[in-house]
C-alpha cells in the first residue's frame, strides 16, 4: 500500500494529559514513567489501550528493546545542567518527582508517559474506514519521525515526545510501521530499531564506503555493535574500542581490529590514520579521536554516555578540515534500508537477554552495569 508522506499531524505528537483516564476503555499492562528520577518512577500498571485518530495504527507489542535513551530521558540527562555521564547521573537520581524543563530531546518530556523506543509488533487495528492492508502483519516502528517532512530537521521520537512501546499496545502513524518478512524472533527484531537506525544514520551522514577506515568507540553497546556490523556491511575496515572482557565478542561480529577501552588509543592507532570516527561515548577520550582522524575526515556522534562536556582544542578541528556531524534526525532512506538488510540477512541481531515487561527496573539496573554485549529486550504479557 502507498505510504502517506510527511508533513503530517497526529494526535499522539501532542499527548493529551487526560489520555490515561479510564473512560470505560479496555485496559492494557504498561510501564508508566511518572517523572524524572530513579527506578521508583517506573510504575507497572493497568492503563487504557490507546484510542486511534485518523491516520493512526494500533500495534500489539511483541518485544521492546532497552536503550540508553530511555534511561537518559527518565534521569533528565539531556538537560544543559547535567555535565556527567549517564552512569553518574543515575547514581544521583534521587531528586523529587517532576520534570526537568529541558530534560527531554525536544520540548519538556510529557510526564507521566510510557517509554519504549524499540518495538517489534503486529498491526491490530486502523482508524475506521481507512485502508487495512497492514493489519495482521508483523513489523517494526520507525521511532524517529519527521512531521515537517525530510526537508526539515525537526523530529519527534516515540518514547521521548509521546507514548512508546513499554506496554501491550502502542499507537503510531500508519506511515511509520514497516512490515518485516524475516524468520528472526520477536526479541531479535525488537532489538533493532533505535540502535541500528541510529548507527545506519551516522554511517549514512558520514558517507562511509568500501575501503574506508572506521573507528567505533563503545563497540560492545547497542549502537556501537550495530555500527560495527553496518560499517562492515558497507565494506569498511573497522577498528573497535570496547572493554577488555568484551573484545572477542566484538571481533566475532566483524571488527577487523579491537582495542581495549582501558588503554590509550594513540598507543594502538596512528595519528591521521582514520577516515571516520563513530563516537557515542564522548568524555575524556574525545581529544584522541580528533588526533587519529586524517585531514578531511569525519567525526560523527549521536550520544555521549561517557560525558557530554569534552575538552576541544579548536585547532585540532579546523586545521585538519575535520567534519563534525551531529545525528539525531534520521534521513529518509535509513529505516527502509535497515529493513531490507534484515530481510536479506545482511546483519545479525545481538540479544544479550530478555526480561518480562514487569521486570523493567531489574533490566535497566543490569543494563547500567554494562557487562553485556548487544541488547536487552522486554517482553510484554500476551493480552
Amino acid at each position: 500500500m502507498a505510504r502517506k508522506k510527511p508533513p503530517y499531524e497526529y494526535s499522539l505528537f501532542k499527548p493529551d494529559p487526560d489520555r490515561f483516564a479510564a473512560k470505560g476503555r479496555p485496559s492494557m499492562k504498561a510501564v508508566l514513567t511518572t517523572g524524572n528520577g530513579g527506578y521508583d518512577r517506573l510504575e507497572y500498571c493497568d492503563l487504557p489501550i490507546p484510542e486511534l485518530h485518523p491516520g493512526e495504527l494500533l500495534i500489539r507489542v511483541l518485544a521492546a528493546g532497552v536503550n540508553n535513551t530511555e534511561i537518559n530521558t527518565r534521569l533528565g540527562w539531556y538537560s544543559a545542567d547535567v555535565a556527567s555521564s549517564t552512569a553518574a547521573a543515575a547514581e544521583a537520581s534521587g531528586q523529587p518527582a517532576g520534570a526537568v524543563a529541558d530534560g527531554g530531546w525536544n520540548e519538556a518530556t510529557p510526564f507521566p508517559f510510557i517509554q519504549g523506543t524499540d518495538c517489534c509488533g503486529v498491526a491490530t487495528q486502523c482508524y475506521p474506514g481507512e485502508p487495512s492492508g497492514l493489519i495482521g502483519q508483523r513489523g517494526l516502528i520507525r521511532p524517529c519521525m519527521r512531521p515537517k517532512g525530510f526537508g526539515s530537521m525537526d523530529n519527534v521520537w516515540m518514547a521521548s515526545d509521546f507514548d512508546g512501546a513499554f506496554a501491550q499496545f502502542v499507537k503510531v502513524p500508519a506511515s511509520e510501521f514497516f512490515p518485516v518478512r524475516s524468520a528472526w524472533s520477536d526479541a531479535e527484531l525488537g532489538s533493532i530499531p533505535c540502535a541500528y537506525g541510529t548507527a545506519e544514520n551516522m554511517l549514512n551522514r558520514a558517507l562511509v564506503g568500501s575501503g574506508m577506515k572506521v573507528l567505533v568507540a563503545g563497540a560492545s553497546g547497542g549502537v556501537g555493535s550495530a555500527a560495527v556490523q553496518l560499517a562492515k556491511r558497507r565494506g569498511a575496515i573497522v577498528t573497535a574500542i570496547a572493554g577488555r572482557a568484551k573484545l572477542e565478542a566484538v571481533k566475532a561480529i566483524g571488527a577487523d581490529r579491537v582495542i581495549p577501552r582501558e588503554e590509550k588509543l594513540l598507543d594502538y592507532v596512528d595519528e591521521e590514520s582514520i577516515d571516520v570516527v563513530v563516537d557515542n561515548v564522548g568524555g575524556p577520550g574525545f581529544p584522541a579521536m580528533l588526533k587519529v582522524l586524517r585531514r578531511g575526515g569525519s567525526y560523527v556522534s549521536s550520544g555521549a554516555i561517557g560525558g557530554p562536556i569534552v575538552p576541544l582544542d579548536l585547532r585540532s578541528w579546523y586545521l585538519k578540515d575535520i567534519r563534525m556531524i551531529g545525528c539525531t534526525a534520521w534521513d529518509e532512506p535509513v529505516f527502509p534500508n535497515l529493513v531490507s538488510y534484515i530481510e536479506r540477512d545482511e546483519i545479525r541481531p545481538l540479544v544479550a537477554k530478555t526480561f518480562s515487561l514487569k521486570d523493567i527496573a531489574l533490566a535497566q539496573r543490569e543494563f547500567m552495569e554494562k557487562r553485556h554485549v548487544g541488547k536487552f529486550v522486554l517482553i510484554p504479557p500476551t493480552p
